[in-house]
């Protein structure tokens, strides 16, 4: 049974009671606990209040709509009956009724005890007694009882399962050697001992090893010897690459020596490092973990707030085909906008929940299907903000050109702003995009024309004077650079007039002066604070500067 609690909310309950509640009180918890295990069905949902209030006799606070699946609960009880009893450290002779070890119950049932620890994964419930001075996993006779009588399919197979005799363990072998003969390098050794084991009612597990204790005790006789040489990481890389290039499971066995489950699973080992070799970036947000973020994120995009189509801009006259284009593609209002952003960030965040999870080496077709599919949906909801805010780049781009800067390199270098913004604005904050934006491709023109230039004139070529005679059609060369830095100064006054820590706040999560561009989250834990708290004092100290910039007269595309 897997150690991990599902919901973090029954995992929080168990570490509340182990910390705070008597020796007695977790005694009686633990019992309520298993009696509502034996209530809870896997196909319906329950409210967590009712869950904590049947173990604990007090409704939580904070959690009135947080519902769980039943499959969950069964689950994360069991992990909650056993974690708690063992802080409990009750000795097994003041048990309320006979107490199983895992060898008792193996020697009841004539089973193995691995068998007993799979019954585990299945439903049946263990405690943690104090057996002997040591701490040891033990079964009530009241649980074990009622895990047989609704498991007696499931004990009775568990039962007819003895030591082989020779007569089988050679009939094993003998069936193993037919089947590597007539189909060699296409069934491998799990799913062939999967085979047998159907046939002569033995484990999958029980024909598995045995299989292996033949091969490795008789190596010249080896069934599946031609598997067992590892690849190194350019073999393996070679076979992923002709995979994609049309070469069949079939085919690469043969010439590798692999079975092609082998292969199979070589491919998605691949596959799965090539996926978590890329970057995923998301904003996250409190939302996104709860039960129904799904169906209340995901949804077609909301019509326009005026119920009207938006209509088409006008392109600017003299622009070329491509950029003219960009004007056909509807502008986004600020809730269809904030729609985009939620789900290109909450898929992103589906997308790492499960790359957090996943083992190459085990990895299943299913998880990097899932995957690629989050990511491919996340990069579509991207393409469409961007699509819809590229003429925004043509504007600002428009106002810088000159004599040395080219329009479509400028365009260019915008788009690359643009993108960068995408994947950095936080749309929980309310900000309209197209201001981020805006502030993002300006400072980054104000940082590249300027280097551009430099460069320049490091490199004259001796026709400095052809240089000196093109027009300038822009109003005033410096004008941008001049208004940079009255904003800036202007900024710099303003920033001034608020507490150290709201300043501190503005700065890093701005990066003005130079500073560096800070999180929520990092500038918590540079602070001490929450990310919740930091949100609260940077919208108190957008609110004092757009006071300040009323006052003044001043338009700042950061407000």
């Amino acid at each position: 049974m897997s150690k991990s609690y599902r919901h973090p909310a029954i995992k929080q309950l168990k570490d509340q009671q182990t910390r705070y509640a008597p020796k007695e009180r977790r005694l009686e918890q633990v019992e309520r606990a298993e009696q509502l295990l034996g209530e809870i069905e896997s196909a319906k949902r329950y409210p967590y209040e009712y869950v904590c209030y049947r173990i604990t006799g007090y409704r939580p606070e904070g959690s009135p709509a947080l519902v769980l699946e039943g499959d969950d609960v069964q689950h994360d009880l069991r992990l909650f009956v056993e974690d708690l009893s063992a802080t409990v450290r009750q000795p097994v002779d003041q048990a309320a009724e006979p107490v199983l070890t895992v060898d008792d119950v193996s020697r009841r049932y004539k089973v193995s005890a691995r068998t007993v620890t799979r019954w585990r994964g299945r439903g049946l419930v263990a405690r943690r007694f104090v057996i002997d001075g040591r701490a040891k996993v033990g079964f009530l006779e009241s649980s074990l009882q009622r895990f047989v009588s609704s498991h007696t399919s499931q004990v009775e197979r568990g039962a007819r399962f003895r030591q082989l005799t020779e007569a089988e363990r050679e009939e094993i072998i003998r069936r193993a050697r037919r089947m590597a003969q007539f189909r060699p390098g296409q069934v491998g050794l799990t799913e062939t001992a999967r085979r047998i084991a159907s046939t002569m009612s033995r484990s999958t597990e029980t024909v598995r090893l045995t299989l292996k204790a033949h091969d490795r005790e008789n190596p010249e006789q080896a069934i599946f010897s031609s598997s067992s040489a590892p690849l190194d990481d350019e073999a393996k890389s070679q076979i992923y690459l002709r995979y994609r290039m049309g070469a069949s499971a079939e085919a690469l066995a043969r010439q590798y020596g692999r079975t092609r489950s082998s292969v199979y699973r070589l491919i998605n080992e691949m596959r799965a490092r090539r996926l978590l070799s890329t970057k995923l970036e998301f904003i996250d947000h409190e939302s996104f973990a709860l039960p129904d973020a799904a169906s209340q994120i995901l949804g077609p995009t909301p019509e326009p707030a005026s119920g009207k189509a938006p209509r088409k801009s006008k392109p600017p006259k003299g622009l070329p085909p491509y950029l003219a284009s960009l004007y056909e593609v509807p502008l986004l209002d600020r809730e269809q906008e904030s729609h985009l952003f939620r789900e290109m960030n909450y898929l992103k965040y589906r997308a790492h929940q499960i790359r957090e999870k996943l083992d190459p080496t085990r990895a299943k077709t299913a998880d990097l299907e899932e995957i690629e599919r989050l990511q491919e949906e996340a990069l579509a909801r991207k393409n469409q903000i961007i699509r819809a805010n590229l003429r925004l780049v043509v504007s600002i781009a428009k106002r810088h050109v000159g004599p040395s800067n080219n329009f479509f390199e400028l365009v260019s270098d915008g788009n690359m702003s643009l993108i960068r913004a995408v994947e950095k604005f936080d749309y929980s904050r309310g900000n309209k995009f197209s201001t981020y934006a805006s502030w993002a491709i300006m400072k980054n023109f104000a940082r590249t024309i300027p280097e551009e230039n430099h460069r320049r004139d490091r490199f004259v070529t001796g026709h400095e004077e052809m240089f000196e005679s093109a027009a300038d059609t822009r109003a005033d060369e410096h004008e941008y650079e001049s208004a940079l830095k009255r904003m800036q100064e202007a900024v710099k006054g303003m920033l001034g007039r608020l507490d150290d820590r709201e300043r501190k706040i503005i700065i890093s999560r701005f990066g003005l002066g130079g500073a560096s561009e800070q999180t929520l989250e990092q500038l918590g834990r540079e602070l001490g604070i929450t990310k919740e708290r930091v949100r609260q004092i940077e919208s108190r100290a957008q609110e004092k500067l757009r006071r300040i910039a009323n006052e003044e007269k001043l338009e700042l595309p950061m407000l």
